[in-house]
Formats: C-alpha cells, structure tokens, sequence
C-alpha cells in the first residue's frame, strides 16, 4: 500500500513551524539588541514588549512541534538561499522538502510578528500614512 502524500494541512505544519523558528530567533535578537544598544531611556518597557512576542512565538512553537509529534513530522536541514527558506522533513515515512519564496515568508512573519506584539494587521508600516477612511 503506498503512503500517502503529505496533506495540505501537513504542509501548513511544517510552514508554520519554519516561520515561527525564525520569529522567535528575530524577537530574542532583537530583544539583546535593545538592551545592549545604550540608545534606549527606558529599554525594559521595550524588551517586555518583544519579549512577549518572542513568547507567543515560543508557545506556539511548542503547540506545532507537539502536533509533530503526533504526526510523526520530522523538519531537517533548514537552509537559508538567495531565493528564500528550503527545508526537508519527514512526514509518516514521506520525505520531500518545501521551499518559501523571500517575498511571501517576509510577508507572514511581518503579519505574525504584528500578531504577536497586539498589533494590528491593517496598521501601516512606520512612515506610511493612515487611509483616508471612506464613507
């Protein structure tokens, strides 16, 4: 009986699972940043801000690495390229890699960091003017 392919959900998994290692090593870098910067008045409001976003990250890091578990999905040899993320895992016996564009993985880590700081999503990027609201 042949295995079958990795769903589409897997596959979200394993996204999910690369966009949050990636997260979280970017909040914790910028945390030391901040604290080390000597820029700051007051760096520990600061800190405590992206320290809970590396946090979230965190927690569900662990949520998607327990699901792992319980899929038998394994994530190995995480490469960084000119074009964007690769990665190879396993998945019930299947073994084949997945590979994320720069443009599009920059993109969702932005909307998830926003996510994971209490921003929202529709707030512009600094610089950016509101939207003129229609009525």
């Amino acid at each position: 009986m042949a295995i079958p392919a990795v769903t589409s959900e897997e596959r979200a998994l394993i996204k999910s699972y690369l966009l949050l290692t990636f997260i979280h090593k970017v909040f914790e870098r910028d945390c030391r940043v901040i604290q080390e910067s000597g820029v700051f008045k007051t760096p520990q409001l600061y800190v405590e801000v992206v320290g809970n976003g590396a946090k979230q990250a965190a927690i569900l890091l662990r949520e998607v690495k327990q699901e792992f578990s319980r899929r038998t999905i394994k994530v190995y040899d995480i490469r960084k390229g000119n074009d964007g993320i690769e990665a190879r895992y396993a998945c019930r016996g299947y073994v084949g890699s997945i590979t994320i564009l720069w443009p599009s993985f920059r993109k969702e880590m932005m909307e998830r960091m926003r996510a994971y700081l209490g921003l929202h999503a529709s707030d512009p990027s600094p610089g950016q003017p509101h939207a003129a609201a229609s009525h």
